[in-house]
This record gives structure tokens, C-alpha cells and sequence, in this order.
């Protein structure tokens, strides 16, 4: 399913541990990492298609985990011509994607890289958030830095908000003032 630019609509995927360290898997056969991600099918929001990639991909079932964010737009990227199936080549140009923020409420050993019958990926880790890319197939790595960018504000946002009420309500308790309201921002619409 192509949009009219030549775009397969997509959905790509940001897990977090409690310690803010993304999941990254290692293609089948190949010394390439990246994240969880996959196609939109026809009649399915990017949700359901978020959620289908991610037990897929990962093993991951929805209570596994919590949406934090989501990107606002679509973010693209132009897949190479050697890429592209010769049947597509004149009408694919890439991939569009909504990308998600998912903080991981399972266990380690929750994640099965054998969820399906057309594994993905045959290794995966937990490394910093602001892993470097040089390991991402060259032609994604622009549309990673922009979600990473763009989510980077909601999950470190909040842990800032944490950490400043406690501060205050830490500082009221010990009769050093009135602590301060914070309004709670919640992840974006999904």
C-alpha cells in the first residue's frame, strides 16, 4: 500500500527500560541494528500496526508496555534504487513512519525475538538513548535522529517534572515552604 508520493505508510518504535536505555535489534544475518519497526496494513490504525509489529518483532503484548509519546508527523525516508524490488522501481520511493515512544513494563524475559514465523532480528540489547547510528543502514539514519530528537523531549521531560515535584514536595515536608504545582503532561494523543 503506497500513498500517492510513492510512500509505504509505517510505524517505528522507541522502547525504553526504566533506566531510559533503547532496545536495539540485530537483523537476521546482517551486522546491522535498528528498531523494532514495520508496514502499516490497509484498514489498520498506527496503533494496531505499533502493537502487531511489536508482538512480531519483539514478542512484546500490550501489557508489556506504556505509550509514552508519539511523533506528530510523519517522518520520511527515500530507500536507495538497488533497495528497491524491481517490480516497485518508478513507483516506491520509501517510507513514511509514525514513530512511538514505549516505556517497557515487562521483564527482559518477556521479549522472544521468535514471536513469528519470520524473525526479524536474532540478537538485541539495551544500550544508551543516544546511542551513535553508525551501526543503522545509512539511509535511516536521518529519520532515527529526528524521532529520537523529537521523543527525547517527552521522555526526558519527565523525569525532569519528577524529579523537580519531589524536590519540593521534599522541601515542604521539612517546613522549607509551599511546595509547587506542576501540571502533569501526558503523552500525545495515539
Amino acid at each position: 500500500m503506497l500513498d500517492r508520493e510513492g510512500y509505504r505508510p509505517n510505524v517505528g518504535i522507541i522502547l525504553v527500560n526504566q533506566k531510559n536505555e533503547v532496545f536495539w535489534g540485530k537483523r537476521v544475518n546482517e551486522h546491522s541494528w535498528q528498531f523494532p519497526q514495520g508496514g502499516i496494513k490497509h484498514g489498520e490504525s498506527p496503533v494496531q500496526a505499533m502493537f502487531r509489529e511489536l508482538h512480531e518483532e519483539v514478542g512484546l503484548r500490550p501489557e508489556h508496555v506504556r505509550i509514552l509519546g508519539r511523533t506528530r508527523d510523519w517522518l520520511r525516508y527515500n530507500v536507495p534504487e538497488h533497495f528497491v524490488r524491481r517490480e516497485w522501481r518508478g513507483h516506491y520511493k520509501g517510507q513514511k513512519q509514525i514513530w512511538f515512544l514505549l516505556r517497557m513494563q515487562g521483564r527482559d524475559c518477556d521479549v522472544c525475538l521468535r514471536a513469528s514465523s519470520h524473525p526479524e532480528f536474532d540478537a538485541w540489547r539495551w544500550s544508551s538513548y543516544w546511542v551513535p547510528l553508525e551501526s543503522v543502514i545509512e539511509f535511516k539514519r536521518d529519520v532515527y535522529t529526528l524521532a529520537l530528537n523529537e521523543l527525547a523531549v517527552v521522555l526526558f521531560r519527565r523525569n525532569h517534572e519528577t524529579r523537580y515535584l519531589r524536590q519540593h514536595i521534599g522541601s515542604h515536608r521539612r517546613g522549607q515552604g509551599e511546595p509547587q504545582a506542576s501540571l502533569s503532561k501526558e503523552a500525545p494523543e495515539v
